[in-house]
């Protein structure tokens, strides 16, 4: 069932669309990847979503609730990429603060407070703020995301900017509260990241989604899987539009399924040559990312064309007319 709705969801600026037409729904449970380069409109639409931004048109729900509303604010946690804190507060200040803020009874606050720090290994929960390093700004970030016990977390960047060891703390902590039930909104620019730990993927470019689903089904609709059969000799005859090349003494062969596997063994055989090794090759989803970016570009560039033609006779109507 899923427990956030986005509709057709649009933000413009001065004319500008930021975004467009974006629609997806994320189960329960389903840790959902944002992915795209920088200005694709990842942020605006997960600021829509967390009701920071008031979309232009289209709808978004989360647990039934319009973003902004009350009940949905207590059901959702957002990170943002910068996340300003009150530096003259200690950590444990911060939180408190905030838990007060959802209307956290004291006691439960407290325990859910040392428990979320414990479990993100921070333990100078007492020093200002502004003495802390920017890895443990970002766990009492997170903390505070975590306080109102939510449904629902949206995490824009969690490691941007992080040391390797604090990104894969953080990464290890989300898969963690994906585990526990927690449906989690997660945008990276780091694809090995989006990879691990999502079960479904948006790619996102000039303001659109261009690509949507698993990372096994959109690898799929973008290459697939390939098989690299190295043998003594040529077993291509029985097929066609096999890659065929030559690598040092052997052949190979590239192939998309089994089946053509196990065609090429026979020929291969039959020809008293002999199979030598077998690859899988699966393109990764920052070549796959790549792929489809450069695609919308050029889309995007045929959308425009048009616009430009019109600009250019408009303009050369006015010269004549000078």
């Amino acid at each position: 069932m899923a427990i956030v709705e986005v509709e057709n969801l649009r933000k413009e600026y001065g004319g500008f669309a930021a975004v467009e037409g974006s629609t997806f729904s994320i189960e329960r449970g389903e840790v959902f990847g944002v992915v795209g380069p920088n200005g694709a409109g990842k942020t605006t639409t997960l600021k829509m979503i967390a009701g920071l931004i008031e979309p232009t048109d289209g709808t978004a729900t989360v647990a039934g609730y319009t973003p902004g509303e009350p009940a949905m604010q207590r059901r959702l946690g957002f990170l943002p990429e910068e996340s300003p804190l009150y530096e003259e507060m200690t950590a444990l200040e911060y939180l408190t603060f905030f838990a007060d803020l959802y209307d956290v009874p004291s006691g439960v606050a407290r325990e859910r407070i040392d428990r979320t720090l414990d479990r993100l290994d921070l333990e100078h929960r007492t020093r200002r703020i502004g003495n802390m390093s920017k890895g443990m700004k970002r766990k009492v970030a997170i903390a505070r995301a975590l306080v109102n016990d939510p449904e629902v977390l949206i995490f824009d960047e969690p490691a941007s900017g992080l040391d390797p060891l604090t990104t894969n703390y953080i990464i290890e902590f989300t898969r963690e509260l994906s585990d526990e039930g927690k449906t989690i909104v997660f945008s990276a620019h780091n694809l090995f990241h989006v990879e691990s730990i999502c079960d479904r993927i948006a790619v996102m470019n000039h303001g659109r989604i261009v690509a949507r689903g698993s990372v096994e089904s959109i690898r799929e609709a973008h290459g697939g899987t390939e098989y690299h059969v190295y043998a003594t000799v040529d077993g291509s005859h029985a097929l066609e539009g096999v890659l065929v090349d030559r690598e040092n003494d052997l052949i190979r062969h590239v192939v998309g399924g089994m089946d053509d596997v196990e065609t090429i063994r026979e020929t291969v055989d039959a020809e008293g040559g002999r199979i030598t090794d077998i690859q899988t090759k699966t393109p990764s989803l920052e070549e796959i990312f790549l792929e489809i970016a450069s695609a919308s570009d050029s889309e995007e560039d045929a959308r425009s064309e048009p616009e430009a033609a019109s600009d250019a006779t408009t303009d050369r109507g006015e010269e004549a007319q000078t």
